[in-house]
């Protein structure tokens, strides 16, 4: 476990929704997929890289709502940079390591604060 964190510290993070409107995986890694990600109106859209190519395909995510953490400072990853993080659990499929995303009913709209 982590050492605790006081409320106000949480509370700089800005979790949202967003709609994966695009991915793929860029011809110069091996482990990243790139998301284009609609997080409505106010912000608009960012480039999302995540390293789970081994796990997942791009085309799982396109159409699909996700919570994300949108206002990390940008962070450099291979030729991309990514403007923000997906939201996934540590897991296991078959034994082995896994990560795990959480999908979101479509009807929540791109933008929605998490609490």
């Amino acid at each position: 476990m982590k050492a605790t964190v006081e409320y106000a510290d949480f509370d700089k993070l800005d979790l949202r929704v967003g709609k994966v409107v695009a991915a793929e995986a860029p011809s110069w890694s091996r482990k990243l997929i790139q998301f284009t990600v609609d997080f409505g109106e106010e912000i608009g859209t960012k480039t999302i890289l995540s390293g789970i190519q081994a796990w997942y395909s791009p085309e799982e995510f396109v159409g699909k709502v996700f919570p994300f953490i949108v206002n990390l400072a940008e962070r450099k990853m291979g030729e991309g940079v990514s403007q923000g993080m997906m939201i996934m659990a540590d897991g296991k499929v078959d034994g082995e390591d896994h990560p795990i995303v959480f999908p979101l009913p479509e009807s929540i709209t791109p933008g929605t604060v998490i609490r």
